[in-house]
C-alpha cells in the first residue's frame, strides 16, 4: 500500500531531525534535542486540529505543511506562537512562546 503524503512528510522530517515519527499517538514528531514538536498536516480542514494537538506543549511548536498550505497555515497560526515549516523541514515562520 502506498504511503500517504502525511506519512511521507512525517517520516522525512523524523529522519532529518534524528528522531522518530509516532503515527499512532499524539503529536507526530517530538524532537527533544532541538526542543520542538512538529505536527504534520496535509489538508486545509485539519489545520485547526493540528494546532490543538501542539498548543499545550512546553516545547517550540510547529505545523509542517506541504507547499500548497503554507499561506493558509501561516494565517491560521497568526498570534498563536505556533510556527510553520515546509514539508522538507525549512522553517517558514518561527515559533514563539506567545500563547
Amino acid at each position: 500500500m502506498a504511503k500517504s503524503l502525511h506519512d511521507e512528510i512525517a517520516e522525512k522530517l523524523a529522519k532529518k531531525f534524528g528522531t522518530e515519527y509516532k503515527s499512532d499517538e499524539g503529536i507526530d514528531i517530538v524532537d527533544k534535542t532541538r526542543k520542538r514538536v512538529i505536527e504534520v498536516e496535509t489538508k486545509r480542514e485539519s489545520l485547526s486540529q493540528g494546532i490543538d494537538q501542539v498548543k499545550r506543549s512546553s516545547l517550540a511548536r510547529y505545523l509542517a505543511v506541504p507547499k500548497s498550505l503554507v499561506k493558509k497555515a501561516s494565517e491560521t497560526t497568526e498570534n498563536t506562537g505556533i510556527g510553520v515549516m515546509s514539508g522538507t523541514g525549512r522553517i517558514l515562520k518561527r515559533a514563539s512562546r506567545k500563547n
